[in-house]
């Protein structure tokens, strides 16, 4: 089992894979190098044929049993040698065997020695071969002899394994020094990493197992700071996260006890409507639509604090009167003659949606706008508009206010982090993004520079919908 795990890693599989890539290089260049020895070897042979021969032109009277003598220390048959265009027979002595092949060294090509050599090799029989070359020192035009390949072969294959066994030691040195260094450099940094990791998910809200880089490798020290980017981060939101839960749970309680008090608030709004009063007749169907309204945004909370939030009850609405009621509302509560707050649309123009929703959606949207003209204490507009395309109902809520600061874009849809205004908290649009996303469709940021901000909702429609109607 251990040798199974030293295998399967990094540095045991480098390990393995230097050794066969160094033995490969060894043997690429075992080729050639066996070529240039036999080359070497033959060189030899002529170069000593070519001394035995200046013997014998020393002294013509030569002993046969000298000669014979020559011939073997040389270990030829014969010896050949060319000078002023005479052909002469130096030495000669019984060839066993007919000549097999003729090797000409003076024009052979690199190609042509390493064929041979390999030729010579794989072929085990003894052959008598002739040898062709040029003589030592230019004694002469050409030098040849014949002699047979069962001692070339055999110093052929003992020079071939004295350079395998020094390749094999060379590859097993070279790989040990490199697993070394990579077990030092990769794999050390890397089981580091690991642990890191391992530590963090054990405990994630523990800020002291975020990882510090202090890897030296550049692409290591790059992972380990994108590691610790991401720690943070997800720190962060696992903290955000509790914050949300624990805030959520306040949230509950808070909403429990105001809805009792809102529901005291609503009798007492029944009775008004009984009034003589012209002025309280006309104002308390609105308060008594905001009491219901605020009943039931308490009660979303609650069922929202139980995670059990209903999906949105879609049907048919006049958007045109939940604007204008929006409208009315947003200009009851603010009171300010600076921001004027409009709904544009066709008076017959219908969406599918769920009316207390999308209400609560575009009510956000106008009073963000209305309290970022407020803020600039000049002049402006909110403007609720409408049109649809054969897939979608686009609904605009635009104001001519100072946009949105550069955090606020950044951190748009975030709780806590995307308040457009000093002392917001986001929450906000984070709600209004997600009870449109539960329609199916979606909100976004359309503009937001100096001329302005514009939120576009896009709901799609859906079977069932009403035909919307221009007028």
């Amino acid at each position: 089992m251990r040798k199974n795990s030293v295998l399967n890693s990094l540095s045991g599989r480098f390990l393995i894979l230097t050794a066969l890539f160094v033995m490969l290089a060894e043997v690429m260049i075992f080729v050639p190098s066996v070529a240039r020895f036999r080359e070497d070897f033959l060189l030899l042979k002529l170069e000593k044929a070519q001394i035995a021969s200046l013997a014998l032109l020393a002294d013509d009277m030569i002993d046969p049993e000298l000669e014979s003598e020559l011939l073997a220390n040389a270990g030829v048959f014969n010896v050949v040698l060319r000078r002023d265009e005479v052909r002469q027979l130096m030495l000669s002595s019984p060839i066993p065997a007919p000549i097999y092949e003729t090797y000409d060294l003076r024009d052979a090509s690199p190609v042509t020695l390493i064929r041979d050599a390999m030729v010579r090799l794989w072929d085990s029989e003894n052959r008598v071969i002739r040898v062709m070359g040029e003589p030592v020192r230019g004694a002469g035009l050409l030098i040849e002899l014949t002699t047979d390949t069962q001692d070339l072969r055999a110093a052929m294959l003992a020079y071939g394994v004295n350079i395998l066994l020094l390749s094999a030691v060379i590859s097993v040195f070279t790989a040990i020094l490199l697993f070394v260094a990579v077990r030092g450099f990769l794999v050390v940094p890397i089981k580091r990493v690991v642990r890191h990791m391992q530590a963090y998910a054990a405990a994630p809200e523990d800020p002291r197992h975020i990882i510090q880089p202090n890897a030296g490798v550049t692409e290591l020290r790059e992972a380990e700071e994108a590691l610790m980017s991401m720690q943070n981060q997800l720190t962060g939101a696992l903290k955000q996260k509790e914050r949300l839960a624990q805030l959520g749970s306040a949230v509950a309680k808070i909403s429990h006890d105001l809805r009792n008090i809102l529901t005291t608030a609503q009798l007492f709004a029944d009775r008004m409507e009984d009034s003589d009063d012209p002025a309280v007749k006309r104002a308390a169907p609105k308060l008594l639509n905001s009491i219901r309204r605020a009943v039931n945004l308490c009660e979303t909370t609650l069922a929202f604090g139980k995670a059990e939030e209903a999906p949105p009850g879609l049907r048919d609405v006049n958007l045109f009167q939940l604007a204008t009621d929006v409208v009315e509302n947003e200009r009851l509560a603010s009171g300010d003659t600076l921001v004027s707050i409009s709904a544009d649309m066709p008076e017959t123009l219908v969406v599918r949606a769920d009316p207390e929703q999308l209400y609560r959606v575009l009510s956000n949207l106008t009073r963000n706008g209305r309290q970022a003209i407020a803020g600039t204490g000049l002049a402006g507009n909110v403007t609720i508009s409408a049109t649809q395309n054969e897939e979608n109902w686009l609904i605009e809520v635009r104001d001519t206010g100072p946009g949105l600061p550069p955090k606020a874009r950044e951190h748009l849809f975030t709780a806590f982090q995307g308040g457009i205004r000093k002392g917001g908290t986001g929450l906000g649009l984070v709600i209004s993004a997600e009870l449109i996303r539960g329609h199916g469709g979606r909100l976004e940021l359309a503009q937001s520079d100096s001329s302005g901000t514009c939120f576009l909702i896009c709901l799609p429609k859906v079977g069932g919908a009403a035909a919307a109607l221009f007028g």
